[in-house]
Order: C-alpha cells, then sequence, then structure tokens
C-alpha cells in the first residue's frame, strides 16, 4: 500500500497511545507460564504482540481479549503443551529470542518459523548461550527456523553479554525461571530491564557491570499489569510537534523507565521544550503525562553510552537532526543493521532522494545540507520504524510525500494514521 502525506501545519490535542510492546510481550508471556488467572490492561495488540499471543495459544494457553485488555489463564511450571504446528513467529523478533529462553526448558519439541524478513535475521546470539545451559537448540544457518528440542540437563550459567542486548539477556534469565540454581547474565551496557523488574529478579551492581539473577524462586505468580504507553511509538509525534510551529500535545500515561528515556534526554539537550507530569511507579515502571511545545532544535553529540537505550529511536531522531541547526551525525549503532530493515542503509538511501548530503558509516551516518526535492516517494523497506519515521518527514515537508508498504506499521501501531489525524489543526 502506498500512502500520501500532505503537509501539517500545527498539532494541538492530546494522545493516548497504545501500550509499551516490549512489556505488553513480557506480561503475556510470565501471564502464561504462571498458575491461574493474570489481567493485563491497556496491551498492545500489534501484529508483534499478537504472535505472541498466538504462540502461547499454540502452547495450551488459554487468553480472551477485550478491546485492549487482556485475561490470561497460565498452566503453571509445566504446564505449557506439545504443539500441533510449527509457531509462526510473524515479523516478531522479541518473540522469537524470549519466548526460545522459555522453551527450551520445556519437555517437547517446537520449531519456531517467521516471515521472510525475521528469517534473515541472524539468532546466534540466543543460540549461543542457550547451547552453553545445555540446551537442544539449532537454527537453519544461525537464522529461522529455529528446533528446541528437550534437554535432559539444563544447567545454571554465568554469561556475559558481549553486546547490548535486552533480548538476549531476556531469553536466558526466562530459562534460568526453571532451574534451581541461580543463572547471572552479566552486563556492562544499559540495556532495557523490564523482564528482571516484572519477575523481581536480584540486580547486584558490581563496579561498571551489573549481575542479575534468575531461578525457580523467581517464577511468576498470577497478578495484574498495567502496561504503560509506549514510548518508542510516542516518539514520532514528539518529534512532529517540535518541529510544526504553533504545537503543543499531550501524551498521556508514558513509559518513564530509566532504560527507555534516552530519546527524551538527547531532543531535551538538542533544545526541545519537552515537560513532565503525574509521574508515578506501578508495576515497578516508572509512567507519567509528557507535554511537548514547538522547539528550535540544535544538534549535539550522541554519546556512545546512549546508543543501546535509543536503538529503536535512532530513525525518528535523525528526523529531528535535518531540522536542527548543523549536522546530524550517529556512531557506535551497527545494531540497526539486524533490525527489521538494515536501518542504516534504508535512512541513507530515502534521505539520499531529499538531496541531503549523506556519508554512510559500518555503524551509522551523518547527514548534512539542505533538502532540495520534496515531491519524493519513500521505501518503508517493509520496516513500521523507518514506515513512522519517513511518514513524520513527509507531514512536515509536504508536497505530496509517499512511502511504499506504509501498511508494515501494524507490526507495533496499527492505528498511527487514526492516532496522527486527531492532532492536526
Amino acid at each position: 500500500m502506498i500512502r500520501q502525506f500532505n503537509k501539517i501545519e500545527s498539532v494541538k490535542g492530546t494522545l493516548i497511545l497504545p501500550g509499551d510492546k516490549s512489556i505488553s510481550h513480557r506480561a503475556v508471556m510470565l501471564s502464561s507460564i504462571a498458575d491461574g488467572e493474570s489481567k493485563i490492561y491497556n496491551c498492545l495488540l500489534s501484529e508483534d504482540v499478537l504472535a505472541t499471543i498466538n504462540a502461547f495459544r499454540e502452547l495450551g494457553i488459554k487468553i480472551d481479549i477485550e478491546d485492549n485488555n487482556i485475561t490470561v489463564w497460565g498452566n503453571g511450571f509445566s504446564g505449557l503443551t506439545e504443539p500441533a504446528n510449527n509457531l509462526f513467529m510473524g515479523n516478531s523478533g522479541t518473540t522469537t529470542r524470549l519466548i526460545a529462553g522459555i522453551l527450551a526448558a520445556q519437555n517437547f519439541q517446537t520449531v519456531l518459523t517467521g516471515d521472510k524478513s525475521l528469517s534473515s535475521r541472524p539468532i546466534k546470539r540466543i543460540i549461543t548461550p542457550l547451547r552453553q545451559m545445555h540446551a537442544n537448540i539449532s537454527g537453519e544457518n544461525n537464522c529461522l527456523p529455529l528446533t528446541i528440542k528437550p534437554s535432559e540437563s539444563l544447567r545454571s550459567i554465568q554469561y556475559k553479554l558481549p553486546l547490548a542486548s535486552a533480548q538476549v539477556k531476556s531469553c536466558i534469565l526466562l530459562a534460568g525461571l526453571y532451574l534451581d540454581e541461580e543463572t547471572v547474565v552479566v552486563e556492562n551496557f544499559i540495556t532495557r530491564d523490564h523482564t528482571e523488574r516484572m519477575l523481581g529478579l536480584k540486580v547486584v551492581e558490581d563496579g561498571d557491570s551489573k549481575k542479575i539473577y534468575s531461578s525457580i524462586n523467581y517464577f511468576p505468580s498470577a497478578t495484574e499489569y498495567f502496561i504503560p504507553s509506549d514510548i518508542s511509538t510516542s516518539a514520532f509525534f514528539m518529534v512532529l510537534a517540535l518541529l510544526t510551529k504553533n504545537s503543543e500535545i499531550t501524551l498521556k500515561n508514558i513509559s518513564l523507565n530509566e532504560t527507555r528515556t534516552g530519546v527524551i534526554d538527547i531532543l531535551v539537550a538538542m533544545g526541545a521544550n519537552i515537560e513532565s507530569e503525574n509521574v508515578e511507579t506501578i508495576n515497578g515502571e516508572q509512567r507519567g503525562d509528557l507535554i511537548i511545545k514547538s522547539s528550535d532544535l540544535i544538534n549535539v553529540e550522541i554519546p556512545e553510552e546512549l546508543v543501546p537505550n535509543i536503538i529503536d529511536e535512532i530513525p525518528i531522531l535523525t528526523i529531528a537532526g535535518i531540522f536542527g541547526e548543523g549536522h546530524f551525525e550517529i556512531k557506535n549503532a551497527k545494531e540497526l543493521r539486524t533490525k527489521e530493515s538494515d536501518r542504516i542503509n534504508s535512512i541513507c538511501r530515502n534521505l539520499e532522494k531529499l538531496g541531503l548530503d549523506i556519508e554512510e558509516y559500518d555503524d551509522g551516518y551523518l547527514i548534512s545540507g539542505e533538502i532540495k526535492n520534496k515531491n519524493v516517494s519513500f521505501n518503508s523497506f517493509g520496516d513500521h520504524r523507518i514506515a513512522m519515521s519517513f511518514a513524520i518527514l513527509s507531514s512536515i515537508v509536504g508536497c505530496g510525500c509517499s512511502i511504499e508498504n506504509f501498511d508494515c506499521v501494524n507490526v507495533s501501531n496499527p492505528n498511527f494514521i487514526d492516532q496522527l489525524n486527531s492532532i492536526v489543526v
């Protein structure tokens, strides 16, 4: 589907956005292996999260959906059952990497498959530590399909993360829930900490590193989850409000987890007028309302240590950088090459169409110059964050810019267009 965008002069109003994708995945998984009835409020029902829901239904879990609230009847420690079919992960890397840790501890075989995009993304990063735990797991050329067979000798390990990845960390910690002895993940990077917060895991600071402990003692119980709105989804509307004149929007109930707010920190450093109010903590997760007003932005150097924190927001931060004073540069972001698309390539190829000056690196890029071409057609590359980022850019530039394969936004935010239209003045 090709979607054309007209120029937006101003935005005002209030948005209540879908639940956080990372937390929604985890809430469904933890509820499914807990014993009894759990409630999940404001769960994101994107294609990615539905892949998680459908997988656990295939594994014998009853899950009811009413609007964006979900009831899960978990079957407890040994309650998952062998699926009749392969488990289809769709485009969801989160589902694939996290569920593999749970399935490694089961007494039946499962095979994980995915769409073309997901099947091309490497999963050796989870195969390696799971094999160290003696999991019986194998991928086709370190990609999907992924076959997981029962292991008679699953064991705990201490594993130092070789790269910043909350998904790898969570995969190991979820496998560790099925073991008596403690599994320890050591990280020297700042990564999302939703898994350890939601499970109440022991976390020990050790100099410049952090140790996270998992064992059967932390196995989840049935409970209620109240999901805050997704900060990654919010970032698109933040940048739109900042870059359009005479604009002010309020984003309600946004996740303000400190491992996720790097996008706000960078935008504020660039001169963004962003304020928070009504901040509170629920289920161990901080949340609050954000007020965003039109601002003149100046590009700043992005610290290396912040890059893992903002990896999903780099596409929309790049759009903000195009309109900021000076050049925009991102480095130390090679992880972008292994997302739903090669996002470094996707961003650079699209921005070239505008006549901007592009210097592409292996781990990032530098963008400078002025927009010379306006009536262009962008390629989403089948990547939801690329599609939404260039939707915001197209709405600012105007002149009939369009985006090919725009329906890929359904992966994370099926209602993006309705939300956008609701705040246009």
